[in-house]
């Protein structure tokens, strides 16, 4: 589906390329978006998604191709370039120094703060501290302020790359009203998401990339969900990409409890067990405790109060050394803090295998064989093996999952482990997690995406205000059963 005729593109890309040595990313893009309309950009893991949005943001120089601004060829050899180009991005992963406030950040930028702060306010972060540091602000928080900073720009084009993927439900229906509200004002939204749902909802046209070539530009309700993901992985898709939920072969003995813990305001005496073979799926809105729930049971923070019990035995870890010795291990939030991206994927597997110095020798004869075994156990793109920070989003979580399968574990413990990657690989990384439950793991499972809880877990748990306030059987929880539970009402209330 191409614009209408008569219609000046606002943005137009023509045969658009870009390699890194031997790693072609970008083959030939065309892409077209309209004034005052919300264009998705789809595809797969690795398919040149954020290389383009990169180019177009005066990050990276394309190797070949034109780059038009309302029919004007420009030249976006900067930042700053794209941005009086009337183009404002807001990148996958936070552009911010985390060592800085919030207002230092701003002012390095030039950016007005009273602007800023009136986009926060509409967007429910009035709460915002401009003399926080920026390490210290969760995830979703950095992505509204990211937000809230392109939009004081005024672009006449908004790039959105995965804004959503770390936003819980609430969080994101804020970011699609300013979306409608751009587009209201004549200007446009170039919106990245792998939730097809948003999609449907939100995007007046999509323009697919496969393999760093755009294959397909359609409307998505002439199409449909099914016909999104079959130009994006040039595949007919059968059913619910995710659902890989498998039946549970039986509850084996208890490999982590949790009994009244509690940690400042943020987790309030919350007991649970989690037994060997099942996936136990955790549901919460955004700033409900989940985040320092997982800091302590991974040993990254002690609790206040309680005591965690590992195979029953009490487990008072001063760091998330001590918990990796005993077994239970953690995929973070955030991938690229769990990885050494200038180093190559197999380093970055076999990290865990050398926790102490005199092993160094004795493992390096097994460690090409278990690597060797991750990649493959999860299909890891090694086209950039050299450098983990140049692998997509996607082959980089598999590669922070794919390292505890070289180390071996009991207990999972992972945070919204599928954000920002798209369907084949999250079908994947849960094929994998019902596997390692079959095989006796415990996995322990946040995630933002509430549809998804009954594709892979065994029982799901709601938490609210740092309290566990209710559990459901995974199978038959609903998006709406949870919200409501995550909003602290209970069922019995609205029957």
């Amino acid at each position: 589906m191409t614009i209408e005729p008569g219609v000046r593109p606002l943005l137009s890309t023509r045969a658009v390329a870009k390699s890194f040595g031997n790693v072609i990313a970008l083959r030939s893009v065309e892409l077209d978006v309209a004034p005052g309309e919300i264009h998705a950009l789809l595809g797969a893991n690795g398919a040149g998604k954020s290389t383009l949005v990169k180019i177009l943001s005066g990050v990276y120089q394309a190797d070949a191709g034109d780059v038009e601004v309302e029919g004007e060829s420009v030249r976006l050899s900067t930042p700053a370039a794209a941005v009086a180009a009337g183009l404002a991005t807001v990148f996958q992963d936070p552009a911010l120094i985390p060592d800085l406030t919030v207002g230092q950040n701003l002012r390095l930028t030039g950016i007005d703060e009273g602007e800023v702060r009136v986009w926060l306010e509409r967007m429910d972060g009035a709460s915002l501290d401009f003399g926080a540091l920026i390490r210290e602000l969760p995830l979703p928080l950095l992505r509204l302020l990211d937000l809230a900073r392109a939009l004081a720009l005024e672009p006449s084009l908004l790039m959105l790359d995965e804004i959503t993927a770390a936003l819980p439900a609430d969080q994101a229906e804020h970011v699609f009203t300013v979306m409608e509200e751009w587009r209201s004002r004549g200007n446009s939204v170039l919106f990245i998401t792998h939730r097809l749902g948003e999609v449907m909802r939100m995007c007046d046209r999509a323009t697919v990339l496969r393999d760093g070539r755009t294959v397909a530009s359609v409307a998505p309700q002439e199409v449909g969900e099914s016909g999104l993901v079959e130009a994006m992985l040039g595949e007919v898709v059968h059913g619910e990409p995710g659902a890989v939920r498998t039946a549970r072969a039986g509850v084996g003995q208890v490999l982590l409890e949790a009994v009244d813990i509690g940690s400042g305001d943020k987790v309030n005496g919350v007991s649970f067990r989690l037994h060997a073979g099942e996936v136990l799926g955790l549901a919460a809105l955004e700033g409900q405790g989940q985040d320092r729930l997982f800091e302590v049971l991974a040993g990254d923070r002690r609790p206040d109060r309680g005591e965690i019990l590992v195979k029953g035995a009490s487990l008072r870890a001063r760091s998330p050394y001590d918990a990796v010795a005993r077994g239970v291990v953690l995929v973070p939030p955030d991938r690229l803090l769990a990885l050494l991206p200038q180093r190559s994927v197999r380093e970055n597997l076999g990290l865990p295998l050398y926790d102490r110095i005199r092993r160094w020798f004795s493992v390096a004869r097994d460690e090409k064989e278990k690597v060797a075994d991750a990649i493959d156990r999860l299909s890891i793109d090694t086209r950039a093996a050299r450098q983990a920070g140049r692998l997509s989003g996607g082959n980089q979580q598999k590669v922070v999952l794919g390292r505890w399968l070289t180390a071996g574990f009991q207990v999972l413990l992972c945070f919204d482990p599928t954000r920002g990657i798209d369907v084949r690989t999250k079908a994947q990384i849960y094929g994998l997690i019902r596997e390692l439950a079959a095989d006796g793991a415990a996995v322990l499972l946040y995630t933002s995406e509430l549809a998804e809880i009954p594709l892979v877990c065994d029982r799901v748990q709601v938490l609210y205000r740092g309290s566990i306030v209710d559990e459901q059987p995974a199978e038959s929880a609903t998006e709406e059963s949870l919200l409501t539970a995550a909003h602290g009402i209970r069922s019995e209330e609205v029957a």
